[in-house]
């Protein structure tokens, strides 16, 4: 488990200490303010941290060449330097992960000249790799896509970060059979009542199998929102959601109605339940206040942080944290949504006094 990230001096963050919930993180704020930084930088670390695997003791070379390449390929900056605040003198930036295990902790930092592997330094250097795979999803989805996309990434220049191609090799494992099968099945069926039927791989293409004599339909006719579901089905049917690790979303709510968000809102609520650490970065207010509602109802045990971007004037983020959106501090796109709300319900009453 992620416990905190330090980050200073890098992007838009001056100086930022995020202390993680053990289920459930969400990251709020308005466009541009950095949401999906945090995600990605969260992401960089754990999967390089992971993937450290190997009879070989993890060095700081290695992980200094990894991390660089992960940070570029992911953030795709021109250079590696210009992940560092644009300030004249800021001179470096520093990420600090400390985990539930203190042998999984990582620091290290870059100047604004860096350029690869050989300017980013490790002031901490973990000596386990992490447990548990993260998962990036971004604000599409991928399974249109996926046929011939993970090797044309690795064979050819694609200008897409590689989120999309780690996510699409997750996509591509084979389900999971005996008693991860029966587990998987438990937070498939809720998904699946709502895809109206399962996903499946065939061909190299996904298909959603309807129940007899419905038939099939490629992936590629389902609405986009009704394909970031079925990620989420194929994740969890062979097994990447399964067994605790990481999940990461940008913006889940995008390109879904009221209706889905609601699914969506109580499979984040479930996965996180089952072990995996979510962090979600949103600036819905019908997805927060239907998490809001649901961990009161039907999880009232979750550990939640949530995390209020804030823009100052010097073009830098604050971040506010807290166990709620009230201790965040006011979300412009949020209170916006609110106001809409007060002026059309006002308008409602003025017709009806009227007539």
């Amino acid at each position: 488990m992620l416990k905190s990230l330090h980050l200073t001096d890098f992007t838009v963050f001056r100086d930022a200490d995020l202390r993680f919930g053990k289920h459930l993180n969400i990251v709020i704020g308005e466009n541009g303010v950095g949401k999906s930084h945090i995600l990605k930088a969260a992401y960089c670390a754990i999967d390089v941290c992971a993937r450290a695997k190997g009879p070989e003791p993890i060095t700081e070379a290695g992980m200094s060449t990894d991390l660089a390449r992960k940070f570029l390929s992911v953030f795709r900056p021109r250079i590696l330097g210009h992940l560092v605040w644009r300030n004249g003198s800021v001179r470096k930036t520093t990420l600090a992960f400390d985990f539930d295990q203190p042998d999984l902790d990582l620091t290290f930092s870059f100047p604004t000249h860096a350029k690869s592997e050989r300017h980013l330094l490790i002031d901490r250097l973990p000596t386990q790799t992490a447990h548990g795979q993260p998962v990036f999803f971004p604000t599409r989805e991928l399974l249109t896509i996926y046929p011939g996309f993970v090797s044309l990434y690795e064979t050819t220049y694609v200008p897409f970060e590689e989120t999309w191609r780690d996510t699409c090799i997750l996509l591509g494992a084979p389900l999971v059979r005996g008693e991860r099968e029966i587990r998987a099945a438990q937070l498939l069926e809720p998904l699946e009542l709502v895809l109206g039927g399962k996903v499946i791989v065939e061909s190299g293409r996904f298909l959603l199998v309807f129940p007899p004599p419905a038939g099939w339909m490629e992936i590629d006719l389902v609405a986009e929102g009704m394909r970031k579901l079925a990620m989420v089905a194929q994740l969890i049917g062979n097994g990447t959601l399964l067994d605790g690790g990481y999940l990461f979303w940008d913006e889940p709510e995008s390109n879904l109605n009221p209706r889905i968000i609601k699914t969506v809102a109580k499979t984040i609520l479930q996965l996180a339940n089952s072990g995996v650490q979510v962090f979600i970065a949103t600036h819905s207010l019908f997805l927060l206040r239907e998490l809001h509602i649901l961990q009161h109802t039907d999880f009232p045990k979750m550990d939640t942080r949530c995390f209020g971007l804030h823009l100052e004037q010097d073009g830098s983020v604050r971040v506010d944290q807290g166990r709620t959106m009230d201790d965040v501090g006011n979300i412009a796109v949020l209170d916006e949504e609110l106001e809409q709300s007060d002026r059309y319900m006002e308008t409602e009453m003025r017709q009806g006094k009227t007539e």
